[in-house]
């Protein structure tokens, strides 16, 4: 029976991916900074352990056992941080958690033996390169913006799919990385830090409005569309590619289609009315939406490791959420959630 650590199990997408490994008959251990899951896990016969990836020695309190993979998602991310730009500019906190903490976590698994650590990066690495015509590929050249809440954050990842890629060729390694767009499932995310100001996510606003019957305002060119990807397709990439022999080196990992913002209003405006009151969808082209066009090839992943999406449609998508949140599984668990809580 394969073993494997997830380092960030209290995340929104560590939590999955327990549950996909669990699906399969692996034994698990996590780790994570919300005690919530504490019970959670213990319940599911998963070890639990509270690790800081930016403290200065957290390895110690990590199990001494031997383990197949370990599945890395533990981060500091822009929608977690309440910093701003203007009052505080904490690039420094990107690379202390998720450059050196990634170094010193591939050294640790380096000495204990395993073989493949899997964790994520940004799609926004080729930014700059983004179309509504040609899906974007692994080997494009690193394009990003250098101004903005996501930069350093984005530098940051860059950096450690480096040393991923310096230990798969100075140490035998196979680790990988995960490119994502938006990863979308019930989850912490609702409401998200931008340049330090909370918010509320769009497609939570889109979700609430359909509940309550309300109408729902897709502003801008509402034709614009770009690849979203569901948090169980996610979890079940990291399944296939820790099983596989092949898999090694950066991966796209979304849906294998774009949509619209209009298309994902409409379904949302279906799967989410109560008491037959469908919100009635309307477009405001005098505002912009802020939509930068893009999709994904995700052919190399469907060719090394058998990566196939079950949620690629976005009515699919939308209708396991709603599932889920009836399931109400991870709702309070994902309460207590603090900054850079993964």
């Amino acid at each position: 029976m394969s073993r494997y650590l997830v380092v960030g199990g209290s995340s929104f997408i560590g939590a999955y991916t327990v549950q996909a490994l669990l699906d399969v008959g692996c034994e698990v251990d996590a780790t994570g900074r919300n005690t919530a899951f504490i019970e959670h896990y213990r319940s599911l016969g998963v070890g639990y352990s509270f690790f800081d990836l930016g403290s200065d020695d957290p390895f110690t309190v990590l199990p001494d056992r031997g383990y197949d993979g370990v599945v890395l998602l533990a981060a500091l991310l822009p929608a977690n941080s309440s910093a701003s730009l203007q009052d505080y500019d904490n690039a420094a906190d990107y690379f202390t958690v998720n450059s050196a903490g990634t170094a010193q976590l591939l050294e640790w698994a380096r000495r204990k033996g395993v073989r493949r650590v899997i964790s994520t990066t940004s799609y926004a690495d080729v930014q700059r390169s983004w179309s509504g015509e040609m899906p974007i590929e692994e080997d494009w050249p690193r394009s990003f913006n250098f101004t903005g809440d996501h930069a350093a954050y984005v530098i940051s990842k860059n950096a450690a799919c480096d040393i991923m890629q310096y230990y798969n060729e100075q140490h035998g390694m196979h680790n990988v990385a995960f490119r994502l767009p938006p990863v979308y499932g019930v989850g912490p995310h609702n409401e998200l830090f931008v340049n330090g100001v909370r918010r509320l996510s769009g497609i939570a606003r889109f979700i609430e409005l359909a509940k309550r019957g309300e109408e729902i305002t897709v502003f801008g060119d509402a034709s614009l569309a770009r690849d979203v990807v569901y948090v169980k397709d996610v979890a079940q990439a990291f399944v296939k590619a820790l099983g596989s022999e092949q898999a090694e080196g950066l991966y796209n990992i979304g849906s294998g289609r774009s949509t619209s913002l209009m298309e994902q209003a409409q379904v949302i405006a279906d799967v989410f009315s109560e008491d037959g009151k469908r919100s009635v969808v309307t477009l405001d082209a005098s505002r912009p939406n802020g939509i930068q066009p893009y999709s994904m090839d995700i052919a190399k992943a469907r060719m090394d490791f058998g990566y196939e999406p079950q949620f690629s449609d976005f009515s699919d998508m939308m209708r396991d959420w709603k599932l889920e949140e009836e399931r109400d599984v991870y709702t309070e668990l994902f309460s207590n959630n603090i900054e850079r809580g993964h």
